[in-house]
């Protein structure tokens, strides 16, 4: 994002919606945040009604734009709503359809997954919601590939979150994304939350308590951080957790959502992203340092997570290079 032209951010208010989520995509991109060195986004409110009521009727909403503002935007955040399976406002829906259209980059929080999906906007596309309501989107949208394990989706100018609390998650995501790893972890400094929480919101579904609760991964997890400069492998780390490579793989799919590799290299990316912005490293040291061993084998995996080669990695983000 350059000074010339910031990203405009719209979040839809609608009947009944939760203020929590409002507030989260308020407080992330609406605030300003002088003390970063890149342009903020430009965010603002539209609804369908000049008064909205939004969740129990606690709060109301009024004197903010109309839906037309949508038109203008390049992310829209979409409502979620109190009854998921209640009719949306068909005005609404239509917003979205246009954004969608235009190639607008489209948010929900928690249900906010059926708004997009009553919109037509969904087939084909990964997603997750609320674990809460996952069998009943799965069974009304039936062509949406669901996920419904994780905090969050990202599939590309489509992006989802499970519940309240991932809007979080998502959000910082969002900022990472679009500002690059530094800029997102003095965001969640801000905010007093973690800029990546482990996990998906499997380990939140209510089910009863197993008789012999496994022990977490985090010390494991907390080691393997601090030793990413190792030629660390699943054996490794399954001999650290004191356990088999088949155990901890299934420990790593029951608390993580994930596979003991995926998050290895999950973990060497977040850094050598983060040693990208701050520092003035080779890309042979900073290979090394993430323990992805050669240059080649950083850019290969640098352009599968982001889509950038380590050098275009750098001139976008760092925090050095003056950009605001």
């Amino acid at each position: 994002m350059s000074k010339e032209s910031s990203h405009r951010v719209v979040a839809i208010v609608d009947e009944g919606s939760n203020p929590f989520e409002l507030g989260v995509a308020t407080e992330l991109f609406g605030l300003r945040r002088p003390e970063l060195p890149r342009t903020w986004y430009d965010f603002g409110l539209c609804a369908a009604a000049p008064t909205v009521r939004m969740h129990l009727g606690m709060f109301t909403v009024t004197g903010v734009a109309g839906l037309a503002a949508v038109d203008g935007a390049d992310t829209v955040v979409v409502p979620n709503r109190p009854d998921p399976v209640a009719p949306a406002r068909p005005e609404v829906l239509a917003a979205i359809r246009r954004a969608a259209d235009r190639g607008a980059r489209l948010v929900s929080f928690c249900t906010g997954a059926f708004t997009l999906a009553d919109a037509g906007v969904l087939d084909g596309r990964r997603v997750t919601t609320h674990w809460r309501w996952v069998a009943e989107f799965a069974r009304r949208h039936p062509r949406v590939h669901l996920e419904p394990d994780v905090l969050f989706v990202d599939d590309g100018n489509v992006l989802t979150a499970a519940g309240s609390a991932a809007a979080l998650d998502l959000g910082l995501h969002i900022i990472r994304r679009d500002h690059g790893a530094e800029i997102a972890n003095t965001v969640s400094r801000r905010l007093i939350f973690s800029g990546h929480r482990d996990g998906g919101q499997r380990q939140f579904v209510d089910r009863p308590l197993p008789p012999r609760p496994d022990t977490s991964l985090a010390p494991v997890l907390d080691w393997a951080r601090t030793h990413l400069d190792h030629p660390l492998t699943v054996a490794t780390l399954a001999t650290r957790a004191a356990t088999s490579p088949a155990t901890l793989h299934r420990r790593f799919q029951a608390e993580l959502g994930t596979t003991p590799l995926a998050w290895l290299i999950t973990e060497r990316v977040t850094l050598a992203c983060r040693l990208l912005e701050t520092s003035a490293l080779s890309l042979d040291h900073i290979a090394t340092t993430s323990g992805f061993g050669t240059a080649t084998n950083l850019r290969t995996q640098l352009r599968r997570h982001t889509g950038l080669t380590p050098t275009a990695y750098r001139r976008r983000f760092s925090v050095h290079s003056g950009r605001s």
